[in-house]
């Protein structure tokens, strides 16, 4: 086939795919899916290139964290920790949505997002029960905080880990830099969803009393089983932390902890794989294969190519570029595939001579792409996951009801980061004491904390029974 009528083709199948997907007249994955099969049927990707177009890193990392889950929710831990969040914020929403946006921003600049949304979703559904309000308000603010937390550390999202492993960029150079205007961000997001749904955030006096009334040790059906699932998770979490280091992918990491949980606690396999999420699972294949024949015909490349000549190369306005085309192409497109191409485009730049100082440039590709994926229902992997897992309990959030809310967020961030990023570019010495400011004090409370100033080592402990 010309190679001209395969970026036609290409284009018109992706451009087709998504518009079946926005107009959720047909289910998201079966239009996915339907896509790829019309890029293999029509030739423009081969079997084997399709295959090489899925990253199994992504679909391994979320069957193994989705079979983790499921078995830690049969000992009721989700319900304890639900509990345990209404009850510390006196069964307030508001509240109780800042305390869980909150740790689900700080996990997610540790581990990966898709892990941390698997972890907090089934606390926000049992906590909306409990308060029999919508939980739409918890999951929308869990989805935008998770991709904002993911975007102050190397190993908190893909494109992150894919410029520090091409440019040297270490962990510290990530937090020192793009911690500060995070921290911002996340303030100025939390306190705008609080205007956004503040007619929705209300709960009679008799039920926040019910919340404050119940004991959330009750909650723990399997202390045994607990107590495996906690050692399980918690060797995960550091697989994930030291993964770099390890030289293992995510997905071994997640499959891994998997395979172990289910060794060691006998658990039915059958059962175990009930709680993989598939539709979420056979829309990131079809996903996959859509955006990779994009990549594979050169449309991303020459887009990304032709916007970078627009500006001749000058620092400040080719970094404002790169950063608001990452965020309105991450907003629809998967970041991975666009980050991959634009990360030697901007190396090439630098070995021309044209700029000297690519740092700016990798600060605005990473605010760009990870904070872009916040526009849509599928601009990034935590947004599908936690649609899917919502729909899954008959909570439906639809692609236009989710933009409503989410892109103009995602836009008051860019410009937030834009901002940043000028300040960045003339005040590097001051940029990089803030964030050497924060590191100081998250060591600080973390040594309050084990010594117990902040919190009583008795009010975090899980009781386990003699018997046992």
């Amino acid at each position: 086939m010309a190679e001209h009528l395969q970026v036609i083709l290409a284009t018109a199948i992706f451009l087709l795919t998504y518009a079946v997907i926005i107009s959720e007249k047909v289910h998201r994955a079966v239009a996915a899916m339907t896509g790829a099969a019309l890029l293999a049927l029509t030739q423009i990707l081969s079997v084997q290139q399709a295959v090489q177009a899925i990253d199994f890193n992504t679909i391994g990392l979320l069957i193994g964290m989705m079979i983790i889950v499921g078995v830690t929710r049969q000992t009721g831990f989700f319900e304890y920790m639900a509990i345990k969040a209404a009850r510390l914020g006196k069964g307030e929403p508001f509240r109780i949505i800042g305390s869980l946006a909150l740790v689900t921003a700080v996990t997610s600049a540790f581990l990966d997002n898709v892990t941390t949304v698997l972890l907090i979703v089934p606390v926000t559904f049992a906590i909306a029960k409990q308060l029999e309000i919508s939980p739409i308000p918890f999951l929308v603010a869990e989805i935008i905080s998770s991709n904002i937390g993911g975007t102050a550390t190397l190993i908190g999202d893909p494109p992150n880990i894919m410029i520090g492993s091409k440019t040297g960029l270490g962990f510290m150079d990530f937090f020192l830099n793009l911690s500060p205007v995070i921290i911002v961000i996340f303030i100025i997001t939390i306190l705008a969803i609080r205007v956004i749904y503040r007619r929705q955030l209300f709960t009679s006096p008799r039920l926040q009393e019910n919340i404050l009334q119940l004991n959330e040790k009750d909650e723990i059906k399997d202390y045994l089983l607990l107590r495996k699932c906690l050692i399980v998770i918690a060797l995960t979490v550091a697989g994930f932390v030291l993964h770099q280091y390890l030289h293992l992918e995510s997905s071994v990491i997640a499959l891994s902890g998997a395979s172990l949980l289910l060794l060691i606690t006998r658990d039915d396999p059958a059962k175990a794989f009930q709680a993989v999420e598939w539709p979420v699972i056979f829309f990131f294949v079809g996903l996959f294969v859509v955006v990779g024949a994009l990549d594979k015909v050169g449309v991303i490349e020459r887009v990304a190519k032709l916007s970078l000549d627009v500006t001749n190369g000058a620092l400040v306005p080719t970094a404002t570029l790169i950063l608001w085309l990452s965020a309105v192409a991450s907003a629809f497109v998967d970041n991975i595939p666009f980050v991959a191409t634009m990360i030697p485009l901007i190396q090439d730049m630098g070995r021309l001579g044209h700029i000297s100082d690519l740092n700016l440039l990798w600060w605005s590709l990473s605010l760009g792409a990870c904070l872009g994926g916040n526009g849509t229902i599928i601009g990034a992997s935590a947004n599908v996951v936690v649609i899917g897992m919502a729909e899954k309990r008959g909570v439906l959030i639809s692609f236009i009801s989710y933009l409503k809310i989410a892109f103009p967020l995602m836009v008051m961030s860019i410009i937030v980061s834009h901002l940043y990023l000028l300040f960045w570019y003339h005040y590097r010495g001051p940029v990089s004491f803030v964030g050497t400011l924060l590191v100081a004090v998250i060591l600080g409370l973390a040594s309050r904390l084990l010594n117990g100033q902040l919190i009583k080592r008795e009010q975090l402990k899980i009781e386990i029974k003699p018997d046992i």
